[in-house]
């Protein structure tokens, strides 16, 4: 019995260790043989027992079936689409799925098992795509995807395989048109998104006009403040100014009034000075009216010399008063500094001061006018007595002098003559009897002015004596006291012959 117990024991020991199987949880150990339905261990032991039973195995993980068109296919709208896709796919882990797949994947590896789903997959989407359009299937993938799930889950479902999941990867046609619908949704986008900046930037812009506002508010609420504190601080100046104005009024008033007083002061030295400066002035006059009266028929050729004399005293005065009035400005300039250094001191003073400087400029002044019409007035005092010493010899030198000078204004115009036509004459030359004019005017000039005068000058020129009406010898007696003694002339010229010679010469000159 012994041996018999131990061949077993030996027996079990040897089956056990022979017949034990441990399945991974990704695998299926199907055990056949000694029943008819098959025992299926995953994830768990058992014991087969060793040439009765035997051990398959079934891929329990996932696999990853491409699933991809190798031709295109129309869509429900006619346009030819190749897709891309995987599905993740696994043996369904309920018995009746995994003795179905036992049936056609028993003892295949993961490839193997994907490559005989492929086809049976990619003809369950071909019959999908046939089914939709090209928009719905590139714009929806999603429903895509499911659909082609619930398709081919029903056919999987017979293998005893089960889908986990199916991604389209690529959808791309053979005219572009996929690009053309992205190129309009692209549009489509960029308008949202530019609708939406839009909308962005005026809520910005909303926002930035309310901080703006309020910044505003408080910034004009800041310089109300400001204006306000700095309109308090111009009223407080003002009021300053105002009080320091009417202490500056008063002490200016004072002053004005002291100054008023010296002006009036000066104004009636003034006064008093130009009263006194017209009064001689008209007196001046009074006793020149009265010296021309006297003189009137003697202002020929002396008069000049007597001007010349008159006019030098009178710049001999000018020169004095000039020195006088330069005088009494240097005394007053001096006065004036004078009373700006004593003006630091005493105001009083100064203002003294500068009245005595006016009053003395006035008096100087009055000095210079009286001194200019004092010696206007011995001016005229010597010009009336040489006119009064003047006598019949002086005249006639006098006139005698001036007669070329009244011939050479007579005949000045002919001088002018361009041309000239004489038709006619007396039998004699017409240019001499153009010429003969010049005489001939002298002596109407001669006989105007006795008529007008009661001087006859060619009496004074012919004399009164033998030896001037013979020789031509007029001695004059001038101012000076000196004799000049004018130059013989020929007998048988007489005064208005000796007036015209210039004359002749003029018409020569024509």
């Amino acid at each position: 019995m012994a041996p018999l117990i131990l061949i077993v024991v030996l027996v079990l020991i040897l089956v056990i260790s022979t017949g034990y199987v441990k399945a991974p949880p990704d695998q299926a150990f199907i055990i056949s043989g000694l029943s008819k339905e098959p025992r299926t261990i995953s994830g768990g032991s058992g014991i087969r027992i060793p040439i009765l039973q035997r051990v398959d195995k079934l891929y329990l993980g996932q696999m990853s079936v491409d699933i991809k068109t190798e031709q295109a296919v129309p869509t429900n709208d006619f346009i030819n689409v190749n897709v891309d896709a995987i599905a993740k796919v696994r043996v369904s882990p309920d018995p009746n799925g995994i003795q179905l797949a036992a049936k056609n994947f028993l003892n295949k590896k993961p490839d193997q098992i994907a490559a005989e789903l492929q086809d049976s997959l990619q003809g369950n989407m071909r019959e999908i795509i046939g089914t939709l359009e090209l928009r719905e299937i590139n714009t929806d993938r999603d429903s895509f995807s499911d659909q082609v799930v619930a398709k081919a889950s029903r056919d999987m479902a017979k293998l005893g395989i089960e889908i986990i999941s199916c991604n389209i990867q690529n959808v791309t046609d053979e005219n572009g048109l996929i690009a053309d619908l992205g190129m309009d949704n692209t549009s489509k986008i960029k308008k949202d998104a530019a609708i939406a900046k839009a909308e962005a930037d005026k809520e910005v812009a909303i926002k930035k006009a309310e901080a703006d506002r309020a910044a505003n508010e408080a910034r004009v609420a800041a310089e109300t403040a400001i204006a306000e504190r700095n309109n308090a601080l111009e009223i407080k100046k003002h009021e300053l100014n105002k009080a320091a104005a009417i202490k500056k009024a008063e002490s200016d008033s004072a002053y004005e009034i002291q100054r008023q007083e010296q002006m009036k002061t000066v104004n009636e030295a003034t006064v008093n000075a130009e009263i006194k400066k017209a009064e001689r002035e008209a007196e001046l006059r009074e006793r020149e009216v009265s010296v021309q009266r006297q003189t009137l028929a003697a202002q020929i050729k002396e008069k000049a010399d007597a001007d010349k004399y008159a006019l030098e005293k009178k710049a001999e005065a000018e020169l004095a008063r000039r020195q006088r009035e330069a005088e009494a400005q240097k005394y007053e300039e001096e006065q004036a500094a004078e009373a700006e250094k004593a003006k630091a001191d005493a105001a009083k003073y100064a203002a003294t001061q500068e009245a005595e400087g006016i009053r003395a400029k006035g008096l100087a002044e009055a000095e210079a006018i009286r001194a200019k019409g004092t010696a206007e007035a011995e001016a005229m005092n010597k010009k009336a007595e040489a006119y009064q010493k003047y006598n019949q010899a002086a005249m006639a030198e006098m006139i005698i002098k001036v007669l070329p000078d009244i011939a050479r204004s007579i005949a000045d115009p002919l001088t002018k003559i361009g041309d000239i036509t004489i038709i006619g004459g007396d039998g004699g030359n017409g240019v001499g009897t153009v010429a003969d004019n010049v005489p001939l005017v002298m002596t109407r000039l001669f006989k105007t002015m006795k008529e007008t005068t009661g001087v006859d000058f060619a009496e004074i020129m012919r004399a009164d004596t033998y030896d001037a009406k013979v020789n031509r010898n007029i001695n004059v007696t001038g101012l000076d006291g000196k004799k000049d003694e004018a130059p013989a002339a020929d007998e048988e010229n007489s005064p208005e012959e000796s007036a015209a010679a210039p004359a002749d010469n003029g018409s020569e000159s024509l």
